[in-house]
């Protein structure tokens, strides 16, 4: 009985990666062909290229802030296709969305509504393109190709503060740059990698310090974390302005429960909580999309001193800490890499770095503290895939005058592809009075701001430009 119990437990520690075969070459007939008067046999003309789509969230039903809505007398203001697209890639040309339109190359999903108006899981209409003034849906999805997010990439490499204890009038600017939103409650920015979040005695310029000197603004203090991101991952970093902002976003991201209150409209903005990060990692998962049940433990190195997060097992004597993730496959295999989103439902320390390299077995590209040794076999020079439908090698484009040596995919030592893309939360600046019971409903000059608050984020420079070397041809 002991020796089957083992056995069984040697079975579910058991890291199953994945391997990657392309499809089989298609073989077509060869043409003939007539040029100056002499036939040959050639081969046929090459069609379109086939695109690499992105999916937008489906759509939800609660206003988007900042964003004209469609007024039809008698009934509720309503988004047209074109602010949503806007909305979600915020850092987009307005003339790039618009001609994408133009071209008809926009396309939706309509959800499947059953007979009381509710949309029907998973049950989606097919693909159709769609005009700027379409009126968008609760559960609709907008699918767009890659081209709509190609932006021009600067050579100059993102700049961070030098690390001084007091930030000057530059560092100062440098740091209400990257602010994408403030008011009352919070301040939303995007960091840049390679900034730590929180700083210890010798760390001068970590986020937190800078924040306090910095983006006090009119405030007696400065603002405070609520959540962290690693020193080498990017993206979008919540902050809260007052003690009780910070008391009630710190439970939001920790136990929901305890943020909810007596108001209906503040508990169901809480459930719509959520981080979306995209990452670019090494392989591809075995399913598409999928949800990673994976509880965490800590250990200690052989010097006693370095922390490591692992999986925890089911006979070990560690602490175990609930992780989940979810996770979806954005696009094809190219060159060894695939790009993928993920959304975690807990808050644990590298729980997507862990979730990725242990249980994927795809570690994420820079990510070598969790995947050095996929690393140390991963060819980073580019090779030769087939493109599934024509059975055609890819070819990787690179711009001209792009240095990719600046941690991108093709460099000797990448960074962490990791970037935490979108971030929705309630808008506490709304509900405080109701929230601290000053007041049972929101004040009247508030009533008509969004209940829910969503933010987008630009990746940074060496995503961006891994981005265009590995995706941009397919379109």
């Amino acid at each position: 009985m002991l020796r089957h119990n083992h056995c069984q437990w040697l079975f579910c520690v058991v890291r199953h990666y994945s391997r990657i075969s392309p499809p089989r070459p298609v073989t077509v007939k060869p043409v003939i062909r007539v040029s100056n008067n002499i036939a040959y046999l050639d081969a046929p003309n090459r069609g379109p290229k086939p695109r690499q789509l992105l999916s937008l969230p489906p759509f939800p039903s609660h206003p988007l802030p900042a964003k004209k809505s469609v007024s039809i007398p008698g009934q509720p203001a309503r988004v047209t296709a074109i602010s949503w697209v806007k909305y979600y890639f915020s850092e987009m040309w307005d003339s790039v969305i618009q001609s994408h339109f133009r071209e008809g190359l926009v396309q939706m999903e309509d959800p499947i509504f059953d007979e009381s108006s509710i949309p029907k899981e998973g049950q989606m209409r097919p693909m159709r393109k769609i005009k700027p003034n379409d009126v968008m849906k609760p559960g609709a999805r907008v699918h767009a190709p890659v081209s709509i997010v190609e932006t021009r990439i600067s050579k100059r490499y993102d700049t961070i503060p030098s690390g001084t204890l007091y930030p000057n009038a530059d560092e100062i600017k440098y740091l209400q740059r990257l602010v994408k939103h403030k008011d009352s409650a919070i301040i939303v920015l995007n960091k840049p990698p390679k900034l730590p979040v929180k700083g210890n005695l010798p760390v001068h310029n970590s986020m937190d310090a800078l924040a306090a000197a910095a983006l006090s603004y009119d405030y007696d203090e400065g603002p405070k974390l609520v959540h962290r991101l690693d020193r080498e991952s990017s993206g979008l970093l919540l902050l809260g302005r007052t003690n009780d902002s910070v008391a009630y976003l710190q439970w939001l991201f920790s136990d929901i429960n305890k943020a909810k209150s007596s108001c209906k409209a503040w508990n169901d903005a809480c459930e719509s909580t959520f981080q979306r990060y995209w990452a670019l990692v090494i392989g591809t998962p075995k399913e598409r999309e999928g949800l990673i049940c994976a509880p965490l433990s800590k250990v200690l190195l052989d010097d006693g001193k370095t922390e490591r997060v692992i999986l925890a097992h089911q006979s070990g004597i560690e602490a175990r800490q609930e992780a989940i993730t979810e996770y979806r496959v954005l696009g094809p295999t190219i060159n060894g890499c695939s790009w993928i989103e993920l959304r975690p439902r807990t808050s644990r320390k590298h729980q997507i770095r862990v979730h990725c390299a242990e249980a994927l077995g795809t570690p994420i590209v820079g990510d070598f503290k969790y995947g050095w040794f996929v690393h140390r076999q991963w060819k980073q020079t580019p090779r030769v895939d087939i493109e599934p439908t024509t059975g055609k090698p890819y070819r990787l484009r690179r711009p001209e005058g792009l240095d990719v040596q600046k941690g991108s995919v093709l460099s000797k030592v990448p960074l962490l592809h990791l970037h935490c893309r979108e971030l929705v939360i309630p808008n506490i600046a709304k509900f405080m009075p109701v929230l601290s019971k000053r007041a049972e409903e929101p004040h009247a000059s508030k009533i008509s701001q969004p209940d829910i608050l969503r933010f987008v984020a630009t990746m940074p420079s060496h995503m961006r430009i891994s981005w265009n070397v590995m995706s941009s041809y397919l379109v």
